[in-house]
């Protein structure tokens, strides 16, 4: 009963953001709530709710105060310098700009943060991208499926980290293994830009453009940053992205402490700081309330035990007899179970059930635990994925106009992934 009203729930979910029907955060809201109410969870609900938001209100925080960071740092004219020489190389070729953008998002996307990697790629090369005409969806889903490969299977990355602690695995041996994976994968991200760019230089062609009209990060409220305050700015975000990865502090509050050091150091005017908050508000209180909402989500579906009874009845599907497939029964079904599951409720709440299931049929946990990250491309369209609002909210897209464009190349990404991921060994079949 219970896994049927989540698959269900899941149905319409889905159907109801992709179809435009209903905002993402009204959505996250209601449709749990009323298959609760449906399923007779009354009296427990409000705590389960609670439960949600109290578990995502890290991310949220995280969220927040990074693209207000990050706003500060674009003001600042921090990435200018970079988005200038990578103007002069790509130019007005839309077949260069596309490879541009994959170029500077899979390098960005190694620190392993989602938020980092939108908010760098997308600032830089928003602009140029409307200014000859090419589509944002182009740049958001080159970013995205960037993302996924550098970010999904490095150790310090969010699903690789959760797979080798919920395994208990060493992470070197669970990170070698997936290096040539990577590299596919980066060929391919370059493969899928040069395709797309190729489609919109036949759509809108080449431009002759001027660098100079495309950047104009801070022009209006900082000036041009003198030598000393832009070094100042590069040193303080370097040094917060080494105690990110590190993990010295929690992501929050080193992104709320980075916040308030960017704020004084670039605008120590009182009525300047109230403008630069005011300017960035926007963004970052719609992603804060989409995490929430996704926190109500979340909430529901595991406190009601849904999201277990799907997970069990999924694997019970899986017959014996192919026991020696299981590796690659993983790491397919990691596609449909991390899209509708948050990365905490699949790798903390699935995966040690499929290890050792894997275990009963005499496959090292590694290779589940490896498995496990291959549906990242796809996992990064979920709803429940609090960074991909960023992304959209960047690019002034609805979630589901951005789904219904890149769900081909996510699938595509995953499939690469997992055929190279068995055609190296890095899983068993």
């Amino acid at each position: 009963m219970l896994a049927t009203l989540g698959f269900v729930l899941i149905i319409v979910f889905t159907y109801l953001i992709m179809s435009n029907r209903l905002s993402p955060i009204v959505a996250l809201i209601t449709v749990p709530i009323i298959f609760a109410l449906f399923g007779g969870f009354v009296s427990s609900l409000g705590d389960m709710m609670l439960d949600g938001v109290k578990q995502v209100s890290p991310t949220a925080a995280l969220l927040l105060f990074a693209i207000l960071y990050f706003g500060v740092m674009i003001d600042a004219g921090l990435f200018d310098p970079f988005i200038r020489r990578l103007l002069a190389i790509v130019k007005g070729d839309p077949v260069k700009i596309a490879i541009g953008t994959a170029t500077l998002a899979l390098a960005v996307a190694l620190d392993g943060d989602g938020t980092t990697t939108y908010m760098i790629t997308v600032s830089a090369l928003l602009p140029l991208y409307l200014r000859i005409g090419m589509n944002p969806l182009i740049l958001a889903t080159i970013a995205m499926i960037s993302l996924s490969v550098m970010s999904g299977m490095t150790p310090w990355g969010g699903p690789a980290t959760r797979a080798i602690v919920a395994t208990g695995v060493d992470a070197s041996e669970f990170f070698v293994p997936l290096i040539p994976l990577m590299v596919v994968g980066a060929i391919w991200v370059l493969f899928v830009a040069y395709f797309l760019g190729k489609r919109e230089r036949n759509r809108v062609g080449i431009h002759d453009i001027s660098i100079d009209h495309i950047i104009h990060t801070g022009e209006e409220s900082a000036g041009k940053p003198s030598r000393i305050r832009w070094w100042t700015n590069l040193v303080l975000t370097v040094v917060i992205m080494v105690v990110l990865v590190k993990g010295v502090w929690p992501p929050s509050v080193i992104f709320i402490l980075g916040f308030a050091m960017a704020l004084m150091i670039n605008f120590p005017k009182n009525n300047v700081q109230k403008e630069i908050i005011m300017k960035h508000a926007g963004n970052a209180l719609i992603v804060t309330a989409l995490v929430f909402a996704a926190g109500i989500f979340t909430g529901i579906l595991s406190g009601t035990g849904m999201v277990t009874a799907m997970s069990n009845a999924l694997i019970s599907l899986i017959p014996d007899s192919l026991g020696s497939q299981f590796p690659l029964i993983v790491a397919i079904t990691s596609i449909p179970f991390t899209f509708v599951m948050s990365n905490d409720a699949y790798y903390f709440g699935v995966l040690p059930v499929l290890a050792e299931t894997a275990t009963s049929f005499g496959i090292d946990p590694i290779e589940v635990a490896r498995a496990s990250v291959l549906g990242q491309p796809v996992h990064l369209l979920s709803p429940l994925v609090a960074s991909t609002f960023l992304l959209v909210g960047m690019i002034s897209r609805e979630l589901g106009e951005y789904q219904k464009y890149a769900v081909l190349w996510c699938f595509l990404t995953s499939a690469v992934l997992i055929i190279t991921a068995v055609i190296t060994g890095a899983i068993s079949v």
